[in-house]
């Protein structure tokens, strides 16, 4: 994955102080480098993929050496040409960034954030754009509160039974393509691509738009997945899970996510089952689980320490 730095500008609301050559230049690692050793003069382990970001801290200390030291230390790292170099508000920048930076085309920006909260939001921001993908066929929806991802073969009604819940008041993130990528351990952010955004196609109808036909409330852009439902038409001999009580998973990079086979039968509400699947697993998220609590009744009415029905 590649980053340009006007996406970068665009996108975090940065001043450009050198020329626009430097637009068109491409950001591939989403650490950033807080140049320490650097500016004392050791540059063994300078990653020249990285963004520079330089706060009030490096900035005193730079201010610190002689000018013409400085100067030095600041071109031999630009002729490793990192792409750029973000300052913090609060920074007063040195005339030799603007004309090192023109010389070398290392893009120099300024923020309008302080130090600490712009490097965890140039984080956050590079990590999502530059963390490695998958795309899955199927249809993510906002189900109360549940990122819930709707797969199955081509033909078998995801999309139908995603128009039905967002008429419900369920949100829409994406149909047919689901872009994913791992947030952080154990966290699958899920949205749509760029051109894909609310749209959803129907078999017999087309193209629909959403937003327009049932409000801005019936789309998000993305959403934590934590549910994966597979839709399959009935086969005879199958065992489907009756209880509940086994949890099958699916695993999306290193991430294991809930997974339900629903089984497809004319006459079935599939958008009745689908969100009452989400809401039974938001239950078992917030530690309530039905079909333990069942077996549980089960056992002790068995072992005679259960309620009697004449007790009622």
């Amino acid at each position: 994955m590649k980053l340009k730095i006007k996406h970068l500008i665009r996108d975090l609301e940065l001043e450009l102080l050198t020329n626009i050559k430097s637009l068109e230049r491409e950001v591939k690692s989403e650490m950033l480098s807080r140049p320490g050793v650097e500016l004392a003069g050791f540059l063994d382990f300078f990653d020249a993929e990285r963004l520079i970001l330089i706060g009030s801290k490096e900035s005193h200390f730079l201010r610190l050496l002689p000018y013409d030291i400085r100067r030095q230390r600041v071109e031999d790292m630009f002729m490793k040409n990192p792409p750029g170099v973000i300052f913090s508000i609060n920074v007063d920048i040195e005339d030799l960034f603007y004309e090192l930076g023109n010389m070398y085309n290392v893009a120099i920006l300024r923020s309008k954030s302080r130090t600490t909260p712009l490097s965890g939001q140039l984080y956050q921001y590079l990590h999502s754009k530059l963390a490695p993908r998958t795309s899955l066929h199927g249809v993510l929806l906002d189900i109360h509160g549940m990122g819930t991802l709707i797969t199955g073969k081509s033909g078998i009604g995801k999309s139908e039974t995603a128009l039905e819940l967002i008429k419900r008041g369920h949100l829409l993130i994406s149909d047919d393509r689901v872009d994913i990528f791992e947030a952080a351990p154990g966290v699958l952010i899920g949205s749509a691509p760029k051109i894909l955004e609310k749209f959803i196609e129907i078999r017999g109808i087309g193209i629909v738009d959403v937003v327009s036909m049932f409000g801005a409330g019936a789309y998000r852009e993305n959403k934590k997945i934590r549910l994966v439902i597979e839709l399959e038409h009935w086969k005879k001999g199958k065992q489907y899970d009756r209880l509940g009580i086994e949890t099958e998973t699916t695993k999306i990079f290193n991430t294991e996510i809930a997974k339900i086979t629903i089984p497809i039968l004319p006459g079935r509400n599939v958008a009745t089952l689908v969100e009452s699947a989400a809401m039974n697993q938001k239950l078992k998220y917030l530690g309530y689980n039905a079909a333990y609590e069942l077996t549980q009744a089960v056992k002790l009415k068995a072992s005679g320490m259960g309620r009697d029905e004449d007790d009622e």
